[in-house]
């Protein structure tokens, strides 16, 4: 028989756990999997914090697709339309013309985008934490503050420099901020020109609670931890304006901030607006528990998706409630999917997807933590470990596996790296100056 063509779109957590498995499940004969990201890695976000904060290099929260997924055929593109009325996608490679791919089955996993809302200068001023490229910007912006604060005399410069807004309590939240601050206090040993009360954190949560997929009481010792940080904790309090790094807040405080995290949630790629698949209320792919797309009652043949972008009824709850978007159920789903994909192949049937949520780990910064798995809870260096552990477990290939934990280990003899390389973000910008001709602005 002819092999069936399997198109992956997305390269996430789903994507690539999805991708591999089916890779290994079937048989050349059986089936050809297409992978199809505009990014040529596949980025392990639980490890953004740390990549961030110093503590991991950032290329080693990345997994690359083509030494990964050497049974697959990688496409370095982004997929523009999909129309599977006629089982194809257009697909816009990164330098050329726009193709077509056509499919017999398609698994939608483009995942999701930072949620903002329309606040007056948050598209100026904000930064999200979703990439490795946020994450890295975010680094240097913060060690480049300290600079900044350091060689100014300037009082409400200095101020300005120093204050750190992160907008969200969610665990990307909690997690950036903790991790940032321990960066920041870990960095001004080598500047004595500043002192840590000089900075200030602040955390702004619309809600009353941080990390809501924890126990309220696990939520309240977190707020501890950071208030015995000094950090400025803000619960109930939306973000209204920005303008200007101007921050003002619903509880009516004004206060100049050069740096504004928005980590505030999450919703499904823009792309799939481009896509004849159905759709709910929060713009999420509709799904059965066996991870096909069903619209209505009918169920779309030859379509999957899963993670962040769908719509996955949870068989754990009562009916009407969806497994959360996260990386626990994002890499479960896919292990399901996968195998439902190659039972429909072999003309079995695709079974259910269900798993009750284990529970949750967070970091606090650097031997600082909270863990709440199966009801047993922790706090302080148990639970930061546990963090580690069961990262360092889930992250794909044993090569980064290795890389990850030879991280850890060395920074247990070598004190953390604290440059800021913020010449990455605009590589071209000296040589441009030094090449521009002679009357057109350059210096004779």
């Amino acid at each position: 028989m002819n092999p069936k063509r399997i198109l992956v779109v997305g390269a996430g957590h789903v994507g690539l756990y999805a991708a591999l498995r089916l890779s290994k499940k079937l048989s050349s004969r059986e089936a050809e999997v297409v992978v199809v990201d505009p990014q040529p890695h596949m980025t392990y976000q639980p490890f953004l914090p740390e990549a961030a904060a110093g503590n991991i290099s950032p290329r080693h929260s990345v997994v690359p697709l083509r030494r990964e997924l050497r049974r697959c055929k990688v496409v370095a593109g982004a997929v523009t339309r999909i129309d599977h009325d006629r089982k194809t996608a257009v697909v816009q490679p990164i330098s050329g013309p726009t193709r077509e791919i056509p499919y017999d089955h398609i698994v939608v996993a483009p995942g999701s985008v930072s949620r903002t809302l329309p606040i007056p200068g948050l598209h100026e001023h904000g930064i999200g934490f979703k990439t490795i490229g946020e994450a890295i910007y975010l680094r240097n912006h913060v060690l480049d503050r300290l600079d900044v604060a350091a060689a100014t005399p300037d009082p409400a410069v200095r101020r300005s420099a120093l204050t750190f807004t992160f907008v969200g309590g969610g665990y990307a939240g909690i997690e950036a901020l903790a991790e940032m601050e321990d960066m920041a206090r870990d960095a001004l040993r080598y500047y004595p020109e500043l002192k840590p009360e000089d900075m200030r954190w602040v955390l702004v949560e619309a809600t009353q609670r941080v990390l809501p997929e924890v126990d309220r009481d696990m939520g309240a010792y977190t707020v501890q931890q950071l208030l015995k940080r000094n950090m400025d904790i803000r619960l109930d309090t939306r973000l209204e304006s920005c303008v200007d790094g101007v921050v003002k807040l619903s509880d009516g405080d004004t206060f100049r901030s050069d740096t504004i995290v928005w980590t505030a949630g999450v919703k499904p790629s823009p792309m799939l607006d481009a896509t004849d698949f159905p759709r709910d209320e929060r713009r999420r792919v509709t799904c059965l528990p066996t991870l096909q797309i069903v619209d209505g009652d009918r169920v779309v043949e030859g379509a999957w998706s899963a993670g962040d972008c769908a719509a996955v009824p949870d068989l754990t709850k009562e009916p009407g409630n969806y497994c959360s978007p996260s990386a626990q159920h994002a890499v479960r789903q896919a292990a399901r999917m996968a195998d439902n994909i190659a039972n429909v192949i072999r003309g079995r049937e695709p079974v259910n997807y269900k798993h009750k949520h284990a529970g949750s780990v967070a970091s606090l910064g650097l031997h600082k933590g909270v863990a709440q798995v199966y009801g047993v809870k922790m706090t302080g260096w148990p639970a930061w470990f546990m963090h580690r552990t069961y990262h360092m477990s889930r992250i794909p290939s044993f090569n980064r596996k290795v890389r990850v934990v030879v991280d850890w280990s060395l920074a247990f003899f070598l004190k953390r790296e604290v440059v800021a390389l913020g010449q990455l973000h605009d590589p071209r910008e000296e040589f441009a100056e030094a090449s521009q001709p002679v009357g057109a602005g350059r210096p004779v």
